[in-house]
């Protein structure tokens, strides 16, 4: 990853694990989640791995394709 913080690198991880939880409990695969969300399903991939620090916009994005809010896959982060 870029040079986070800690803290940051935590808030990524429990973004990521929040995400695929989320997914996981949807029944979805990667691929369907994009699909739903209109990103790449690489792009979902990086998120659940905490590769990547995404825009608030792409998180968005993301929770229309989870059917959820921002501040549901916010939670605890």
């Amino acid at each position: 990853n870029m040079n986070y913080t800690e803290k940051e690198l935590q808030q990524l991880n429990l973004l990521a694990l929040n995400i695929k939880n989320k997914r996981k409990e949807l029944n979805i695969s990667q691929e369907e989640l994009a699909g739903l969300s209109g990103v790449d399903r690489t792009y979902i991939s990086f998120l659940e791995r905490s590769k990547r620090n995404p825009s608030i916009l792409n998180l968005q994005k993301v929770c229309q394709g989870l059917n959820t809010s921002l501040s549901n896959l916010l939670k605890d982060v």
